[in-house]
């Protein structure tokens, strides 16, 4: 449970990242992190421990220490920070599964996880260099059978050009998945309220 996911917003409001419930506690308990529930009312770490007793202990998630069951949070204000991620996206596999939606960009198969590979679209032995515009999830057949080749001359075809994902877009995909309701509030604020890169 402690692994959990737990929404992160800035003191403006605005969803910046998911972390673990341990972690997010920690923040609380600090003092760094207010505790945000259903009606956005916030709620330091003594308020919610209260808050918490009086929570139907049924279809809810609690932390139990020997003196105090605490319930576990959804979501969480970041205190001081009001600053928004950065708007460059880190270069590494996680990042690359999550722009690529854990397909192989050549047939369009999603398989398990630990099937998929990384393709260099120019091969490295021709001078290609591990960029997000040369980079791409290719499942093991496609990755053999293009082996060490350009795409067109495998006679293959990618299903998109690779390009550098934005920085919204890598949060949103890990917002997906086992969230919470509650979540869809801050992520539908994030998603309209974030600044637009212009050309």
């Amino acid at each position: 449970m402690l692994n959990q996911g737990v929404l992160v917003l800035n003191n403006g409001w605005t969803a910046i990242h998911v972390t673990n419930v341990k972690r997010a506690v920690g923040l609380v308990v600090e003092g760094l992190a207010k505790v945000v529930d259903d009606n956005y009312v916030t709620y330091n770490f003594d308020s919610w421990t209260q808050f918490s007793q009086h929570v139907d202990i049924h279809g809810n998630r609690f932390i139990h220490t020997p003196n105090l069951r605490i319930l576990v949070p959804d979501v969480i204000l970041l205190v001081g920070y009001h600053r928004t991620p950065p708007r460059s996206v880190k270069f590494n596999r996680r990042n690359i599964y999550i722009r690529d939606n854990n397909t192989c960009q050549y047939c369009g198969c999603r398989p398990a996880r630990e099937e998929l590979t990384i393709d260099h679209v120019l091969p490295r032995c021709l001078g290609g260099r591990s960029t997000w515009e040369n980079v791409v999830l290719a499942c093991q057949g496609c990755n053999a059978k293009k082996g060490s080749k350009l795409v067109r001359e495998s006679g293959m075809k990618l299903m998109k050009e690779p390009r550098r994902p934005q920085w919204f877009s890598t949060l949103r995909a890990s917002l997906r998945g086992p969230g919470r309701p509650v979540w869809a509030k801050f992520v539908d604020a994030a998603y309209w309220n974030v600044a637009l890169e212009q050309d």
